[in-house]
């Protein structure tokens, strides 16, 4: 077994190590994510024995039978290497990373230390002549002219060394020889890797959600998706790029649920929009009170025409009266007295709810008429898509579905809407999800805020995962929005819209701050999923201003508009947080600083990453406030910071090292 070991080993001249490329995810065993025109940060630890200069590239191919490109990668520091691959179409793309010794890098550079020690010698140029003639047959005719004068002048006696060291370390020489290095025994990475990319709308958004029966001006009115289209202007003005809606499909009737999830519906209670299907149809159908195919046509155009992209909501789940029910009961799991299993999740029952069962013996078929579904509202023109618990559902269907759905159309969205395990939220993810909501509705505290997004932004995690964070949903009132207040309800605007990307709120409720709960839950009381509401916009107390000031901000900065520089700053008050951004050319810089106590004014120093910021050590700059207003001069790290909670919760700052112009945006 030794000989063995021996002989299996001692012919192999591979004295490179490449590990941990990033971005990968589970080695490629799933793609990792991008966007569109945004750089790719590609990573890897690339090793060597001895002393010699190593070369790296990243070799990349967009799609699966295009050409493969190289981009040269660059040591960073202990032993990390680095480049930039920016995609420039949508879909899934391959790379790798591939190093070699550069034995001309390594000669130059050991040239260069005999010079500073004053011990060149005449057999050194010789060394690098016999080098730099293996590279003569590799490059094009006016370099090989140069590269043979070159070998000459080394080789030449009658020179002087001087001479001959200004030719050896000229920076012509170096861009001749960059390229044309042999690879002798390089080493490719063991596993080719894959990148997920979506469309610019991926990496950033802000979605209001709303409810289309809910849209009628007069109380107790059905509202319909004309009426909706009414909305569309208000909604476009506070700065919305998605318009979400709950499903729009018939709602059952057999074992309907009245208002605040009572078990007994009365005779005008209107069901849940997730109690899907009825005698009217299924998943692939409307609700008629709310209107019909043309009118929802209308509102995809209409939305269109506001700058907003139309969301729907897909829940696989049926209600006893769905079609599916009697046309392929096999799909459902049955009990054994012959009935269907209702959801339960003890002790609640939900006897209006089927589930899907993902281990009948008809999988093949349910999952192509699931996916069918996606299919016929991608035919309708929709391209966003919010799923309903997705944890409930096969992992291995998520792959295969929505794998299919991205190849035939790559610009489609998926939001993962599953409140579970964090392993189970990354799994789904990973499976394909292009979104996904977060803890962020349940994370208030300073240590546990800056936790949470370092996991997400500072970690592997960051090559899969993609959050959207949502301070409120029909589901999710917390205690902090039923007794914080205005202050609490502009926090977590403010939080939500500038520690992520992407996020979105349950619109008319976070809007209008309605924040009566059930008792003792964390839901709302009087809950929309079960009752048409009538909304009015219009009230003196309506944050609508304040979240259209946000999203101009958002919109304005393209340091808001993605993730990966997100940084926290210390600050010597564990009632105030402090984080930055900044895109990717380094020139907007935001800082934002929150008051999480929404009762109380809070003060403190901070002590600023100077470095994330682009300041430079004990330089004076200038923070400008484009939330509460203002403009201040800052220097150095420690600088003192006071906020009122009832005047204004945040500063949002832009971060500017050079004086103001004219040209600077003012969002008011």
């Amino acid at each position: 077994m030794a000989s063995e070991d021996v002989t299996q080993h001692v012919g192999t001249r591979e004295r490179v190590s490449i590990q941990r490329v990033r971005p990968a995810v589970l080695d490629g065993r799933h793609p990792a994510k991008a966007i569109v025109g945004m750089p790719i940060e590609v990573r890897a630890d690339i090793v060597c024995d001895s002393h010699e200069v190593l070369a790296a590239v990243v070799r990349f191919q967009a799609g699966d039978a295009g050409a493969w490109t190289e981009t040269p990668m660059r040591h960073v520091i202990n032993d990390v290497w680095t480049a930039e691959v920016v995609p420039e179409e949508l879909g899934t793309h391959r790379f790798t990373v591939e190093a070699w010794v550069d034995h001309v890098a390594t000669w130059r550079r050991d040239l260069m230390k005999k010079i500073d020690a004053d011990t060149v010698e005449p057999l050194d140029m010789a060394t690098g002549a016999q080098l730099l003639e293996a590279l003569v047959d590799r490059v094009d005719e006016p370099r090989r002219q140069r590269l043979e004068s070159t070998i000459a002048t080394l080789n030449d006696e009658k020179i002087a060394v001087t001479t001959k060291v200004d030719v050896a370390m000229s920076s012509e020489l170096a861009a001749i020889t960059g390229d044309a290095a042999p690879r002798e025994h390089k080493v490719r990475f063991r596993h080719l890797l894959e990148v997920r990319v979506d469309r610019a709308r991926a990496g950033f958004s802000s979605w209001y959600e709303l409810f289309p029966r809910s849209t009628s001006t007069e109380p107790g009115t059905h509202g319909t998706l004309r009426t909706t289209i009414d909305r569309l202007k208000h909604v476009a003005e506070m700065g919305f790029d998605v318009l979400y809606l709950p499903p729009i499909h018939p709602i059952g009737v057999s074992h309907r649920k009245g208002r605040n999830n009572s078990v007994t519906a009365g005779p005008e209670d209107p069901g849940s929009p997730w109690a899907i299907g009825g005698a009217e149809g299924g998943h692939k159908s409307i609700h008629p009170e709310l209107g019909t195919m043309e009118d929802f046509h209308a509102l995809v155009a209409a939305c269109g025409d506001h700058g907003l992209e139309l969301a729907l909501d897909i829940a696989f789940q049926c209600t006893p009266d769905h079609p599916y029910v009697t046309e392929h009961p096999e799909w459902f799991k049955h009990r054994p007295d012959g009935t269907i299993q209702y959801a339960e999740n003890p002790p609640k029952k939900y006897q209006d709810i089927y589930p899907f069962d993902f281990e009948t013996e008809d999988a093949e078929g349910l999952w192509k008429e699931l996916k069918s579904v996606f299919d016929f509202w991608i035919e309708q023109g929709v391209r966003i898509f919010r799923v309903d618990n997705p944890h409930t559902k096969s992992f291995p269907f998520w792959e295969w579905c929505i794998g299919e759905l991205t190849r035939e159309h790559p610009e489609c969205i998926f939001l993962s809407e599953a409140f579970t395990r964090p392993k189970v939220m990354y799994e789904l993810a990973m499976r394909g999800f292009t979104h996904s909501y977060t803890y962020f509705t349940w994370r208030r505290y300073k240590q546990e805020i800056e936790a949470y997004y370092t996991e997400l932004f500072q970690t592997d995690v960051a090559d899969f995962f993609r959050p959207n964070s949502w301070p409120n949903t029909p589901d999710i009132l917390t205690d902090q929005l039923q007794f914080g207040g205005r202050p609490m309800y502009v926090q977590r605007l403010v939080l939500a819209a500038t520690l992520t990307a992407n996020y979105g709120m349950y619109g008319p409720a976070f809007e209008l701050m309605w924040s009566e709960a059930r008792p003792g839950a964390e839901e709302y009381l009087d809950n929309e999923k079960y009752e048409i509401k009538t909304w009015d916009a219009d009230q003196p107390h309506s944050l609508a201003e304040m979240i259209g000031l946000v999203n101009r901000i958002r919109h304005a900065h393209p340091a808001l508009q993605q993730d990966r520089t997100l940084r926290f700053h210390e600050i010597d008050n564990d009632q105030l947080l402090a984080y930055s951004k900044t895109d990717a050319s380094g020139e907007d810089v935001i800082l934002v600083i929150v008051n999480l106590d929404a009762q109380w004014q809070q003060s403190g120093l901070t002590w600023l990453d100077l470095e994330a910021l682009g300041i430079a050590e004990d330089a004076t700059f200038e923070v400008r406030d484009l939330f509460g207003g203002g403009t201040f001069t800052w220097h150095g790290r420690s600088n003192y910071v006071e906020l009122n909670p009832h005047v204004t919760p945040a500063h949002i700052f832009h971060v500017r090292a050079h004086p103001r112009t004219e040209h600077d945006f003012d969002p008011q």
